[in-house]
């Protein structure tokens, strides 16, 4: 009985390896493969739209580097979202200085509270462009080429163009699991829609069609989520068809982190609070990987504590570090994310009983109120 009991432990631990297996090779093997077409040189005017609330500091520091894209036709929007600080001089400086930036002001109502989507709304309103790019106030181009490259991608057939938003790099432990979430989840939705499957986008690096926007109902029923304004939506509409990725080094964004354990949580819960309304096939796929490696590490301990088939057991772990190694090293040189790799190794294994905990804990995130 005991002998049956270790063989099912070792065939469940075979299965989970073999899911791991597939997502690497099938899925984000797919990064270091793809390349990037001649396609346009991004000759349709674009608009650039950032919501903004109390980013005085930062729209100072990072607005003129979004401003002075290298870029023949575009204009900058940014909404001024209910903001108690000093954004509205900052802006007002800048309006005299570029004449490619546009203000809309969201004024403060105390008997009415609304989350980002009434802002972005608002900034896809006042667009005078179809091609719509849109990042946060905290942002900051890697380069001047940002703009060119994210348009390139628009064509009668492409809709949706899927960037890369990684985040500064500080010192820390937390920082470091910041910047490798973020890698990981770029990961994942880089592949997936390489594979056909495009499920999400982030609001850091993101563009898409004006008119589409409007004829999809916008955010439709989804509105009153405090996040979704970007993962939401290119779940509902994007397409095996209608989406492309860009992930060239010159394309990146990168966002201010944050500071401390609790704001991070608070961020990372407001994220989860979308993934109910994800469609079932994808629940599914991002689900089985994590739910995989669980399952992967527990059967090792059980394994190799018990030394059943010791030597086949490791030879399955080696195999699947090996690909691990491989793989990451490929994905963090494309997203630029340097001195992750020795920290994946380690956060492979704890991340998912952290995003678990985390999941949990999303109904703590009002719905309605909270801005970002």
């Amino acid at each position: 009985m005991w002998d049956w009991l270790l063989l099912v432990v070792f065939i469940i631990f075979s299965v989970s390896a073999a899911i791991q297996l597939f997502y690497y090779y099938y899925f984000y093997l797919s990064l270091n493969n793809w390349k990037h077409g001649n396609g346009n040189t991004g000759s349709k005017p674009v608009s650039v739209i950032i919501c903004a609330r109390n980013e005085a500091s930062n729209l100072k520091e990072f607005l003129p580097s979004i401003l002075t894209q290298d870029y023949h036709d575009f204009e900058v929007i940014v909404v001024n979202d209910c903001s108690e600080d000093d954004t509205y001089n900052v802006l007002g400086d800048y309006l005299m200085k570029y004449p490619n930036l546009k203000v809309s002001t969201i004024n403060r109502d105390p008997k009415f509270t609304h989350n980002k989507k009434l802002a972005q709304l608002i900034g896809i309103k006042a667009a005078r462009n179809e091609y719509l790019l849109f990042t946060d106030a905290d942002c900051k181009p890697e380069s001047d080429k940002w703009l060119a490259n994210m348009s390139s991608h628009f064509s009668d057939k492409v809709s949706y163009i899927l960037g890369y938003g990684g985040y500064i790099r500080q010192k820390g432990l937390l920082n470091a699991y910041i910047r490798y979430d973020t890698a990981i989840i770029a990961i994942q939705y880089f592949s997936m829609a390489l594979r056909g499957f495009p499920y999400m986008g982030v609001g850091r690096n993101l563009a898409y069609r004006r008119s589409g926007f409007f004829m999809n109902n916008g955010f439709g029923i989804h509105s009153n989520l405090a996040s979704g304004d970007d993962d939401l939506y290119i779940n509902n509409n994007a397409s095996r068809d209608n989406t492309a990725v860009e992930f060239r080094a010159e394309s990146h964004t990168r966002s201010v982190p944050a500071s401390t354990l609790h704001e991070w949580i608070s961020q990372k819960r407001r994220h989860l609070t979308t993934s109910p309304y994800y469609k079932a096939s994808d629940k599914l796929l991002l689900v089985l990987e994590p739910l995989s490696r669980v399952v992967f590490y527990i059967t090792l301990i059980a394994l190799l504590s018990l030394w059943y088939f010791w030597i086949a057991v490791i030879a399955v772990f080696t195999a699947r570090l090996a690909t691990q190694i491989i793989v990451f090293t490929a994905a963090f040189k494309r997203l630029q994310e340097k001195g992750l790799l020795s920290y994946s190794l380690i956060f492979d294994i704890f991340s998912p009983f952290i995003n678990s905990l985390l999941y949990i804990g999303k109904d703590k995130v009002r719905s309605k109120s909270q801005w970002r």
